[in-house]
This record gives C-alpha cells, structure tokens and sequence, in this order.
C-alpha cells in the first residue's frame, strides 16, 4: 500500500495539472470503491476549481472552490492517469486505454493553461476510497491523525511524550496513525536501521527517565524525515502496484538498506551483520541485529 512518499509522488505529479483547473463533468463507473461513493459526490465536484492539491498522512486532498475537499485513498492499485496527456519519459508512462475495465472514475477538465484534460482513476483491486466533506475535522480519516513527520511538529521531543507510556514495540508505535501521520511499514524499518535502533524495543525504554528525549530519538526523528526526503526526491517505491502519477516506477526500492533484503549484508559501513526478517503483528519486519541495538 503506497506510503506517504508514494503518495507525495503522486501529489506533486498531479498538482500542476488540477491547481486551478475547473471540474467540468464527472462520470462514475460504478457505485462504489472500497466504500460507496458519498451521496451526490459527482454533482458536487461538478462546476468546482480545484484551488490545489494538498496531502495528509496517506491521503490526497483536493481542496475545491466550493469550500469542499475531496479526498481520494489510494489502496493498494489505485492510480490516476490523464487520459490525453503524455507526460515526460514517455518509456515510463503508464499508456491511456490500459486496464480500461478498471477505470472507475472519469473526469473532464479544463486547466487555464493545460487547456482540456480527461483525469481517470483506475484501481483493480478497488481497495482505494473517495470521501467528500466541508472541513477536515469533519473527516473521521483526518481525525485524530498525529504530526506529519516532515512538519515543524514532528521532533524527537514530540515522540518522548507519546512514547513516554507506550510498551509496544518501537516499530508498532511509529506505525500508530495518532502518533505520525503517513509512515508505513517499509520506511519505519529503514528509518530505524538508520537510526541504529532494533524494532522490538519498546518505545517506553527510548524516553529519558525525565520524560524527554534522548540520543537514539534525535537519530530517530532524523532517520523518519531523511528516509522520506530520500523517498520522495526518488520518486517513491515500486512494490508491485505502485504508480506515480504520470505512471512512472519509483526507484527508492534500489536503496533499501534492509527492507526485503533479508539474508544480504547489512550496508552499514564496518558493520560485520546480516539482514534478518521477523514476523510483527502480521507484518515482515527487516534489521540488522548487529547495529541496531536492542
């Protein structure tokens, strides 16, 4: 499922051709995704501008004229696509009329400068989610969503006190939604390999005696916001599904440092590891149990 690099990729690929574009007409293929469309959804963006395209966490905000946003989820193969536009590198673009029975979502637009563009969400599996709602607290996805790990709000400081109280493992508390908005399991293991620290360790042990933050949450806070703004400058991940916008592959998968390199030796420089993989809440979970310290 995209992470908040993938989905940042997309943000930026579409960002250009919807920031003031007005919604002519709006075809739904179907009645619903992974949820139903909300009611009247296609005549309430209809006649609207798009003022720009924003992200929370995972999520893309389309934040209309009207005062509405719409946001879309990708799931697992959601992907959007402009029907009549080829993008740059066109050995990478994600060809118009692929996949057409998985076109569930159609939208013609007009961009002041673009000039007349056919938007198509495609999603095969229908796991992604459209909603539609006036205000961002109105929206039980926005609701109760911690800091965004690339925002002022997020600091070594911020997690002691979530953390302060927290046995479960490192690893489950970074993927807590309330905690940081957007991490997902393959950027919280290589944001923890970089800061040394093993996945197991319960997120309490990591906090001071005093409640603040020590040393290994410093390289914590700074592994999250490196490892995304490596993500993103990359173009994000291709795991299976996975499109940007203009339907081109993401290339952060090549500088993986342990995520699904198990058995491999570990990148650290001197360090003598190998990669090992364990199971967490379901979930593979990738370290090396020599430099990352329980």
């Amino acid at each position: 499922m995209p992470e908040l690099p993938e989905v940042e990729t997309v943000r930026r690929g579409l960002a250009p051709y919807l920031d003031g574009a007005t919604i002519d007409k709006v075809t739904l293929n179907r009645k619903d995704l992974r949820f139903p469309f909300p009611r009247g959804f296609a005549a309430a963006l209809e006649g609207k501008i798009v003022e720009r395209v924003d992200r929370r966490a995972k999520y893309l905000l389309f934040r209309l004229s009207s005062g509405d946003t719409w946001l879309s989820h990708l799931g697992m193969t959601g992907a959007f696509r402009f029907a009549d536009f080829k993008f740059k590198e066109p050995s990478r673009y994600y060809e118009p009329g692929e996949d057409i029975k998985h076109d569930h979502v159609v939208m013609h637009l007009t961009h002041p400068t673009h000039g007349k563009l056919t938007l198509i969400y495609s999603d095969a599996r229908r796991f992604g989610f459209m909603d539609l709602f006036a205000r961002d607290e109105d929206s039980s996805y926005l609701k109760g969503l911690g800091p965004e790990p690339l925002g002022n709000a997020f600091s070594a400081e911020e997690m002691a006190e979530r953390f302060a109280k927290k046995a479960a493992p490192i690893k489950a508390a970074l993927l807590d939604q309330r905690v940081v908005a957007g991490l997902g399991n393959i950027y919280v293991s290589e944001a923890l390999h970089r800061a040394h620290i093993r996945p197991t360790v319960k997120a309490r042990d990591l906090v001071l005696k005093s409640g603040h933050a020590g040393k290994r949450l410093e390289l914590l806070a700074d592994g999250v916001r490196t490892v995304l703004i490596e993500a993103i400058e990359a173009g994000g991940s291709t795991l299976r599904d996975f499109r940007a916008a203009d339907g081109a592959s993401g290339y952060f998968q090549h500088r993986f440092a342990v995520y699904d390199r198990e058995g491999e030796p570990c990148p650290t420089p001197l360090c003598t590891g190998t990669i090992v993989r364990i199971v967490q809440s379901g979930r593979s979970t990738f370290y090396c149990p020599v430099c990352q310290k329980p």
